[in-house]
C-alpha cells in the first residue's frame, strides 16, 4: 500500500494511546481523519479539539460518503475491539484496507531510519526519552510514543520524517511489523501470557523481533539477556554503563561509560534504577545514531517524563501523592525501590487496581509479595479492558495471598474516604485501568485536607 495515495483514514478504537498518536501523525499530514472509540477520555477530547471528528457510538450511520471509496481510505483497529464491532465489518465486507495499529506503523516507518524499543517493561518512558534527545539534537525525528510526554504534551514528537523513533509492543506480536536500523530490548519478563501461553513463547517473540532487524543494524541489549548485541547496564561492564551515582536534590548525577569514552556528570530528574536505566539505553541508541555528546548532556537534563510514569501530584515536606502505570509485579518493584530511595523515612500507602484477569491469575503470588513490601494496601477490583471474568479469580481472592497487615479491599465510591483514614506520608495511585480518572478527586481531596 502506498500511504500517498491515502486520503481519508479511519480509526476505531482511536482512543487508544497508540491509536491517537497515529490520528494526530494523519491529520498533521493533512489527511482527513475520523475515530470511533467506546468512551470519552481527555485522549478522545484532545483530538476533537484538534479538529479530529470522534463518535462513541458503534453504528455504520456514523460512516459518511467520504468513507465509501474503498481506493483512497484506510481503516486501522485496534485488537482490544471485538470481531462483532458493526462498523470493523462494514469496511471488511465492503474490501476497504484495513490494518492493525501496528501493520500501519510498519508502513510508516519502513522508509525512515528508525530506532525501536522493546520490552516488557520500560518501553514508553525510553521511547519518550529517546524522542526527546533526537529532537533536542534537531534530528528530523517522528517519534510515535505510547504516553503523554511532559515536555511535549503529546503523545506525538513531530519535527520531521527522515527519523523515527516507536515503541516496539509484543503484544498481539505486534514489533513484528517492524523492520527497525537500531533496536532495544529493556527486559524479557514473562507476561501477556493469555496471548502467548508461556514465558518460552514469548521469549521467542523477543528472537523473532531481534532477527527483524536490518542488515546493518545494531541491536542493543539489557545485561543479563539470553540474546547477544551492545550491552548496556547500571555499575557493571557492559559496553555501555553508568557509574559513579549520586543523589543531590532528588536529581541523579553519574557518568557514562560508552565503548569509546566517559560523558561525566550527567543529570536526570526521573526517581528510580529503573528509569536510569531506560535513561541509559535511550543515550546510547542516540550515541550510536551520532547525536553530540554535548547536547545530548544537554537534552537528558531537561527531560521531565511521562504522565502517569510516577507523576508527582502532590510534592510537599509533609505530603507526597505519585501516580504510575504500574500493572506488573516487577513494575511495583521498580516503584516500590524508587519511593523508597527518595523517601526512606516515610510510611507508604498504595492504592492498586489489578489489570486484566488473565494477568492477575498469572502472577497472583508475585503480585502478593511486590504489594506486601507497602506500609499499607488499599485493592481495587479488577480491571477487565478487553476481557470476561474468570472463575474465582477476584481482587478479594488476591488480597488474601498478601502478606500485609495493613490491606483493605474498597470500593472506587469508598476511596477518598478510605485515603482519609490513613497516617502515610506518601501515597501512591497504581495501575493500567481506570484508576488514572481518580487521580483528580484524590488530589482534590488531600489538596483541601492538607
Amino acid at each position: 500500500m502506498n500511504l500517498n495515495n491515502i486520503h481519508n483514514v479511519y480509526f476505531i478504537g482511536i482512543g487508544g494511546i497508540g491509536m491517537s498518536a497515529l490520528a494526530r501523525y494523519f491529520y498533521v499530514n493533512k489527511k482527513h481523519v475520523v475515530g470511533y472509540d467506546k468512551t470519552q477520555t481527555n485522549i478522545t477530547n484532545g483530538l476533537i479539539d484538534l479538529g479530529i471528528e470522534v463518535h462513541f457510538e458503534d453504528s455504520i450511520k456514523n460512516i459518511d460518503s467520504k468513507f465509501l471509496n474503498s481506493n483512497n481510505t484506510l481503516v486501522v483497529y485496534t485488537p482490544a475491539v471485538p470481531n462483532t464491532h458493526s462498523e470493523l465489518n462494514f469496511f471488511l465486507s465492503k474490501g476497504f484496507y484495513v490494518l492493525k495499529r501496528s501493520q500501519v506503523l510498519g508502513l510508516i516507518t519502513e522508509n525512515t531510519f528508525c530506532l525501536a524499543v522493546a520490552g516488557t517493561h520500560g518501553k514508553t518512558t525510553t521511547t519518550s526519552i529517546l524522542g526527546h534527545l533526537m529532537n533536542e539534537c534537531n534530528v528530523p525525528v517522528t517519534a510515535f510514543l505510547g504516553g503523554i510526554s511532559e515536555n511535549y504534551n503529546s503523545n506525538l514528537i513531530l519535527n520531521g520524517t527522515d527519523v523515527s523513533v516507536v515503541e516496539a509492543d509484543e503484544f498481539d506480536r505486534s514489533f513484528l511489523t517492524l523492520s527497525p536500523d537500531l533496536a532495544c530490548i529493556t527486559s524479557m519478563d514473562a507476561d501477556h501470557l493469555d496471548i502467548y501461553g508461556d514465558a518460552s513463547e514469548l521469549e521467542k517473540s523477543f528472537k523473532d523481533f531481534s532477527k527483524k532487524i536490518k542488515p546493518n543494524g545494531k541491536l542493543f541489549v539489557k545485561n543479563g539477556l539470553p540474546l547477544t548485541g551492545i550491552t548496556y547496564g547500571i555499575e557493571d561492564d557492559s559496553d555501555y554503563s553508568i557509574h559513579n551515582i549520586k543523589i543531590e536534590n532528588g536529581t541523579y548525577i553519574f557518568d557514562v561509560k560508552t565503548p569509546k569514552t566517559v560523558l561525566e556528570n550527567l543529570q536526570f530528574n526521573l526517581p528510580g534504577r529503573h528509569n536510569l536505566s531506560n535513561a541509559l539505553i535511550a543515550l546510547a541508541m542516540a550515541v550510536q545514531y551520532g547525536c553530540p555528546h554535548r547536547q545530548l548532556a544537554k537534552a537528558l537534563a531537561s527531560y521531565k517524563g511521562v504522565k502517569r510514569r510516577f507523576t508527582y501530584h502532590i510534592k510537599t515536606q509533609n505530603l507526597v501523592f505519585i501516580d504510575d502505570y504500574a500493572h506488573h509485579p516487577e513494575e511495583i518493584n521498580a516503584v516500590y525501590q524508587a519511593v523508597r530511595e527518595m523517601y526512606p523515612n516515610k510510611k507508604v500507602l498504595a492504592i492498586f487496581q489489578p489489570h486484566l484477569y488473565s494477568r492477575t491469575k498469572d502472577f497472583a503470588d508475585d503480585f502478593a509479595i511486590s504489594l506486601a513490601q507497602f506500609d499499607e494496601l488499599l485493592l481495587l477490583d479488577i480491571y477487565p479492558a478487553r476481557e470476561l471474568p474468570i472463575d474465582g479469580v477476584t481482587s478479594e481472592w488476591l488480597l488474601n495471598k498478601v502478606n500485609n497487615k495493613n490491606k483493605r479491599l474498597v470500593s472506587k465510591d469508598e476511596l477518598l474516604l478510605e485515603i482519609h483514614k490513613t497516617s502515610a506520608n506518601v501515597i501512591l495511585t497504581i495501575g493500567a485501568g481506570d484508576i488514572g480518572e481518580e487521580v483528580k478527586h484524590i488530589k482534590k481531596e488531600l489538596s483541601i485536607a492538607s
